[in-house]
Order: structure tokens, then sequence, then C-alpha cells
């Protein structure tokens, strides 16, 4: 018996004048190129021509009783600031909050990514994810997008079974564990007080005192921080929102207008 091999054959039927096909694949497609001398630093120029200039302030750090985290709410390009009201702390869930700084659609996006991975990973193994687990499950994510564009400077704080967590993650797949930490343009401003003022046995107020006063500062010195300087604290009972202040008054608290001494007056002398 012969066997019926023809369906089996490689070669297709290919419909048309077979040049028609094989001239459209083999010219190389052509474009003109800048003319300049140096291509590469051409490049790099429209890059940055075209790359936003983001700004922002957020910082955490762990001290006695947990977690303190706090940030602003400006969200801007270059000199153009497009809102006043951006939430720049986000819940991951109960027990894990993240901070923005960078690309604005890339930290939510990651974020709310993040938050679904980690709720999985609760219903398939019958506990919380740890801060250190959700780290690394990010860090690794933002790994297999290097070089890609991406703009993620985040922090990772927590509470889970081994206590206060900490962590800074950002888009090269980097990944750091600390005790305090500031991320964004305004960062500089921030530390600056955070290191003056910390202290590991500070109380819960003390500590959110400290975050809010790094927070206005930072919104003074630095142009692309502002807004409302917004404060959580995360203890073993989950995350907690303790203020959100405007730093146009925070302003006045810290530095309080005070009452002028008139030295002379000036009085009309009446005519002769």
């Amino acid at each position: 018996m012969k066997l019926d091999t023809s369906g089996l054959e490689s070669a297709a039927p290919v419909w048309g004048a077979p040049n028609e096909l094989v001239d459209g694949f083999s010219t190389a497609p052509t474009f003109e190129l800048p003319n300049t001398t140096d291509f590469d630093g051409f490049q790099k120029e429209a890059i940055q021509m075209v790359k936003p200039a983001k700004g922002t302030t957020t910082l955490a750090f762990i001290f006695k009783e947990g977690v303190m985290v706090a940030a602003d709410s400006r969200a801007s390009m270059g000199g153009y600031i497009s809102s006043q009201s951006v939430k720049k702390i986000i819940e991951i869930n109960p027990y894990m909050l993240g901070t923005m700084a960078g690309g604005a659609a890339d930290c939510q996006f990651w974020h709310r990514n993040l938050g679904i991975k980690c709720r999985l990973h609760e219903l398939a193994n019958k506990r919380r994810i740890s801060v250190t687990g959700a780290s690394k499950l990010l860090a690794n994510i933002l790994y297999s997008y290097r070089g890609m564009g991406l703009s993620v400077g985040t922090m990772i704080a927590g509470w889970d079974e081994t206590g206060p967590g900490l962590y800074y993650v950002d888009s090269e797949g980097g990944r750091l564990k600390g005790m305090r930490f500031s991320v964004g343009s305004g960062s500089p401003y921030a530390y600056g007080v955070l290191d003056n003022g910390y202290q590991y046995d500070m109380s819960v107020e003390e500590a959110a005192e400290l975050a809010r006063r790094a927070i206005y500062h930072a919104t003074f010195r630095d142009g692309a921080s502002g807004g409302v300087a917004s404060v959580y604290y995360v203890g073993p009972n989950g995350w907690k929102k303790l203020s959100g202040d405007d730093v146009g008054e925070l302003h006045y608290k810290y530095y309080p207008v005070m009452p002028s001494t008139v030295e002379q007056e000036m009085v009309e002398v009446a005519g002769a």
C-alpha cells in the first residue's frame, strides 16, 4: 500500500510573480540620517530633549514602634506643575506600603501589579508575603524590563512576621535594605533633616513630626516638590494614615509670623 504524503510537503504554493516577493524582502529600508558628524552625541542630546524632568520627595525610616512613611503630592514635568494632589504612598496590602518616585504611570502600574501577586501568594500559601519577598518580587520584575525606559524609584515598607521591614527598589533591578531612605529630587534636603533628628527609640508622635518636618523642608527648597505632606505609620496592626498637611500651612507652623514693632510713626504735622 502506498501512502499519500503530498500534504506533508514543505513547499507551499506561491501566488503571483515570485520576483515581487523577493524584491520586497531583499531591498534594505532607507531613511535619512541626521546631518551631523557625531551621531552618538546627537542621539544622547535627542534622548535628553524628550526625557521628562521629574521631581518628588518621599522618605521612610524604621524606628522602635514600626515604620514611618511620608511623601509630598506634587506631580511635575520640568517647570510645569500638573497636579498638587497625587497619592504617592500606595497601599499594597493592609500591612505594606509602597512609595512613588519617577514616572507616575510606571510606579502606579507596577505597585498595583505587585499587590495582585502578593494577594495570590497569600491565597496559595495561607500566609502573608514578607516585606523581603515582596521587594524581591518587584526587583525581579523590574530587572527583566531594564533598559526599556521604565522610571521607578520606590520604597517597600511594611510589617511581617519578623517585624518592620524597609527596602529600596529601582527600575534597574537594584534592591537595598536599610533603616532610612529618601528618594526624589528633594531627597538631599530631606536627608539633612532626617540625619539630624533621627533616633531609633522615638515615639510614634515624634517620628511622625520628624517625617512631616523633613518633607516640609524638602518642599521649601525643591521647586519640584510641594502640595500636601502625607504621613503614614506601619505597625503590628497594619498601616494607618496619621496626617495630611498642606505645606503652605506648615510653613507658618515652623516659621510663625512675628509682629513687628514700629520704632517711630510718621505723624502729619498741621501747618502753622
